[in-house]
């Protein structure tokens, strides 16, 4: 017998109007909505019909100073934090990746505590958390794929609905969606609720990890020939799903093969004039190079990618930009910013003006991979802004990418970008290893160049050590040279000032009073 839920109906939308219910009964629920835009959207629409009534002073309070813990994550707090912020007052929240982990964790945190009643997330809140939310409203049952407009996997379906009613929390739980009419009703019903699973693949059916785990093996030694190789392979759930070992093993020849032509693993035998069954019993063993790349956990693809730039700038030279490119256009940094058709001009004129330097191959205009390398040298572009200064609000406007977003690749291209520096020691390209250890340095503050002397001082990152240097204190011997009066004036504290001189041998017991006639004060910042 189905139940009817009976809902009062204060807007057009189905979802707000249950969110909104959620509240009303004392309960909490997760908005499962297709995109990051939307939930944020989605948010908002239900803060703002959200009224507290008396005796809710306390969780007023509490809120105010979740709104405000959230606004101040960020050094420069964006739209992006003001928006959550201002839902946050209501005790709604939106959640999806572009949020900063402070940002997320805060959401989480308050909404297993109960000060958060709403979230709008995007589907990755699905993944393998244990939140206490009566009722998964889930919004989005379609969404834009490489085939088009189309259906959410049942599987996807089957973990947003689990994340009602955990028991932890609840003896029961409510997972929603909606239809326009009967007819829709019957085909959500079969299709999601009764509809089969999808099957679930080996990971090692894609080639990068195939390529990395083979590598991996031979590099630690748990396989040191073929039939090893082989003997490991056909006892996994790989070789289970694939059921021809004959053709699994044409895979793992070619594989074999690049990863010998890369020169990152060598193929022995007994003598040097032999046949190719003894060939097959011979050793395999990772050369220095292909042991670094294991140690790495690089796709080998990637990291053959690398060593051809690193080459390739011995004769063209290299640029902060086309260095943040190579590692741009790699599958480990995926998934790149999208260029937008009104975008088009602008990243092809970026592109040639460092066309010369470039160290990755540019496929032709007329190549599929074309548009995956505009997508990368947006997203070098974008890297390039970042060490250029640009605040995260700018970052936002002009490359759409939020501060969780901003973070996460910040991360992934240092991971790059060390193992540039390790490839480049092994190679011995002593100039390229230096210039990618200071463009290393740059990314990890965000900072030009002319920053790099002061931010060797702790407590001094890229906002400090800009107003230093627009205060004429541009180098450690001018740090040394300011009394700590003025220190302290551009600086905003005492502390760190007296700090500062402390790191350079200077013993100051207090902080002089008075400022300097002429000095820039932290308020102009």
């Amino acid at each position: 017998m189905k139940e009817e839920l009976l809902i009062e109906s204060i807007t057009d939308n189905p979802a707000i109007n249950l969110a909104l219910d959620t509240i009303k009964i004392g309960k909490q629920a997760l908005v499962f909505v297709g995109t990051r835009p939307g939930s944020e959207k989605s948010a908002e629409e239900v803060a703002k019909r959200v009224n507290f009534g008396a005796g809710k002073g306390d969780e007023i309070r509490k809120l105010a100073k979740l709104a405000k813990d959230v606004l101040h994550s960020l050094d420069s707090p964006t739209r992006q934090c003001e928006r959550l912020s201002n839902c946050l007052k209501k005790g709604i929240a939106f959640h999806h990746s572009g949020l900063t982990a402070k940002q997320r964790e805060l959401v989480e945190e308050n909404f297993r505590k109960g000060v958060i009643k709403i979230i709008c997330n995007t589907p990755s809140l699905a993944m393998g958390v244990d939140l206490p939310a009566y009722r998964s409203i889930i919004r989005d049952l379609k969404r834009f794929t490489q085939h088009g407009y189309d259906w959410i996997p049942v599987l996807e379906y089957h973990q947003m609905s689990g994340r009602a009613g955990r028991p932890t929390y609840d003896k029961e739980g409510q997972a929603i969606i909606f239809a326009k009419s009967e007819g829709e009703a019957e085909e959500l019903e079969e299709k999601f609720i009764n509809g089969k699973p999808e099957e679930i693949y080996s990971k090692l059916a894609v080639e990068p990890v195939l390529r990395s785990y083979l590598l991996s093996l031979i590099a630690s030694r748990i396989v040191t020939n073929k039939q090893e190789i082989l003997a490991f392979f056909e006892k996994t759930f790989w070789a289970y799903q694939f059921k021809d070992m004959a053709k699994l093993e044409k895979i793992i020849n070619k594989m074999l093969a690049l990863l010998e032509q890369w020169e990152f693993i060598k193929l022995s035998a007994k003598s040097e004039f032999v046949s190719a069954s003894e060939l097959d019993e011979g050793k395999i063993v990772a050369t220095m190079l292909g042991n670094r790349v294991a140690e790495l956990y690089l796709d080998p693809l990637t990291a053959y990618n690398l060593i051809n730039g690193l080459k390739i700038s011995k004769s063209r030279g290299i640029n902060p930009f086309t260095l943040l490119h190579l590692v741009s256009y790699t599958s480990e940094l995926k998934p790149l910013l999208k260029v937008k058709v009104k975008e088009h001009d602008d990243v092809q004129n970026f592109l040639l003006e460092h066309e010369q330097n470039l160290l990755a191959k540019e496929p032709s205009l007329y190549e599929s991979e074309y548009e995956e390398f505009l997508a990368s040298v947006k997203t070098a572009m974008f890297f390039n802004s970042w060490i250029e200064e640009n605040s995260e609000e700018v970052l936002l406007e002009n490359y759409n990418i939020r501060p969780g977003e901003i973070r996460a690749k910040l991360a992934n291209a240092d991971w790059l970008l060390y193992s540039l520096t390790e490839l480049a020691r092994i190679l011995q390209l002593n100039q390229q290893l230096k210039e990618i250890t200071k463009l290393r340095f740059r990314m990890k503050y965000g900072v030009m160049e002319e920053l790099l002397s002061l931010l060797q001082l702790k407590n001094i990152g890229r906002v400090r050590s800009r107003k230093l240097f627009s205060n004429r204190i541009k180098t450690i011997a001018d740090v040394k040279k300011a009394d700590v009066a003025t220190l302290t004036q551009i600086l905003g504290s005492g502390k760190v000032a007296l700090d500062v001189k402390k790191q350079l041998g200077q013993e100051v017991k207090e902080v002089p009073s008075g400022k300097r006639k002429g000095q820039t004060s932290i308020s102009k910042y």
